[in-house]
């Protein structure tokens, strides 16, 4: 094997993991050796503005893309200041590596911190990354200290691959095709590990086969199509959560996680059946749980469910239960769901979407239309200036989608430097700022295209004018 240092080693680690690029903070004392390494080796470094950015750029392309995203932030300052980054990649599940030369201490958040040696470097590198990718995934510091960065170093062979989920039990199988063969009115409801898009087959033909309808969660928009018939909306935001609920005499959780948003009394009411490679929640434990890869789990209880009676949902009522979500005009009559409407109508199939919490978060989720896994990006915490970084990864992940962002002004205040990083690399993304009085102000501060509107008609329009920009555009939406 040939000789490196060791920031040519970590780095070659992380590209045979899987790391399409990493993402650093200029000026802020990030570790230049390590980005000068991934430059060397074709590994691309994409410059943030604010650390959390950083770290929500990479959480979001490990989202997108399977493989570990990497934030390199500098000494402690970088590390607190990326503590909202960081907070966000735990309770996405996000295997985020962070990676440090100044801060041998352990990192507020992270699964564990591992300190880089020149005589172990690839090892210790490929541990961490393992430790990320095991569930729960979650964010791994590393620091490469700048006594090493520099040292000779040996290359390694070492697996930076997760391990292969348990096959399902198949006492847990069985026990789930009797709960299933009996209940009259299953309701599914899907989570966030029901993101794979190897696992949408197999989602959408238990629904159709039960039949069945399904509520899902922020994080799992586009798991079923959003205009399917059988699926009635987001848990907890415009859905008809109780009316539904309280028909189903058993509850499938399929890919719920802990860190999603689950009505404690949800599991208290009728049997729940959870079925996926994470428990269903902070919740009681389930009547049957069925631990394994989604996709294998509902593969093998379709074998179990052969000449299953239907269920005894009444289709046409589930769909009247769909339509009956009530729109919230906003307090001047502009409704926040009409504009998300019109961005959706504006928009090629395939677009991309982006919410921030706040006020206008239901509209967005019952209004935007994901019809396939990862089409939606939404935080599972209140991360504040999510939307506008989440857009900008999401459009280096898919390059050739156009990419929609929702927020709000206190949002877009919170990740404002990031108009310049979507200014320099060109990405075609559309910001929406509800409440957005000064949007078009701030923006154009920063030399981005910016429009105003007021209504439905000026909202359009302006939308059609922020489309046809070469590169980032906000909107700044108001009464």
């Amino acid at each position: 094997m040939s000789r490196a240092t060791v920031s040519d080693v970590v780095v070659d680690t992380l590209a045979r993991a899987g790391v399409p690029r990493i993402f650093g903070v200029p000026g802020t004392g990030a570790p230049l050796a390590l980005l000068d390494a991934a430059r060397a080796a074709g590994v691309p470094v994409v410059l943030a503005y604010g650390e959390s950015a950083a770290c929500v750029m990479a959480a979001v392309t490990a989202e997108l893309g399977g493989a570990p995203g990497v934030a390199s932030v500098g000494a402690s300052a970088g590390v607190v200041a990326a503590a909202a980054g960081i907070a966000h990649a735990l309770l996405d599940r996000s295997p985020l590596v962070l990676l440090t030369d100044r801060h041998p201490r352990e990192v507020l958040g992270c699964k564990a911190s591992v300190v880089v040696e020149a005589a172990s470097a690839a090892e210790r590198v490929a541990e961490a990354i393992g430790v990320a990718l095991a569930a729960p995934r979650g964010p791994v510091h590393v620091e490469v200290p700048e006594a090493v960065a520099g040292r000779p170093a040996e290359r390694g062979t070492a697996s930076c691959r997760a391990d292969a989920p348990p096959a399902p039990d198949p006492g847990a199988l069985d026990e789930a095709g009797r709960l299933l063969a009996r209940a009259a009115r299953p309701l599914l409801v899907l989570g966030q590990h029901c993101r794979a898009a190897a696992d949408a087959p197999w989602l959408r033909a238990l629904a159709e086969a039960l039949p069945a309808p399904a509520l899902v969660t922020a994080k799992a928009k586009g798991a079923l199509p959003d205009p399917h018939p059988l699926v009635l909306g987001v848990l907890g935001g415009e859905a008809p959560d109780d009316r539904v609920l309280a028909r189903a005499d058993l509850i499938v959780a399929i890919g719920l996680d802990a860190a999603e948003p689950v009505p404690r009394a949800w599991w208290t009411r009728v049997p729940v059946l959870a079925v996926g490679p994470a428990p269903a929640g902070d919740a009681p434990p389930p009547f049957c749980e069925v631990v394994g890869a989604i996709g294998l789990a509902l593969e093998e209880l379709a074998l179990r469910l052969a000449g299953r009676p239907r269920a005894d949902w009444d289709v046409a009522e589930l769909d009247r239960l769909k339509r009956a979500r009530p729109l919230t005009a906003a307090p001047a009559g502009l409704a926040p769901e009409r504009v998300v409407r019109l961005a959706r109508e504006a928009t090629e199939a395939g677009t991309l979407a982006a919410v921030d919490a706040g006020a206008h978060w239901d509209a967005v989720m019952g209004a935007w239309q994901a019809v396939t896994p990862g089409e939606f990006l939404a935080p599972n915490g209140a991360t504040r200036g999510f939307a506008l970084p989440a857009a900008i990864a999401a459009h280096l992940e898919r390059p050739a989608r156009r990419v929609v962002a929702f927020t709000d002004a206190a949002g877009l205040l919170a990740a404002a430097p990031e108009l310049e990083t979507a200014k320099r690399l060109a990405a075609p993304i559309v910001l929406i700022v509800f409440g957005g009085a000064d949007a078009v102000r701030l923006a154009q501060g920063f030399g981005v295209a910016a429009y105003a509107a007021d209504s439905e008609p000026a909202v359009a329009q302006a939308l059609s004018r922020a489309l046809g920009v070469r590169g980032p555009a906000v909107l700044g939406v108001f009464a």
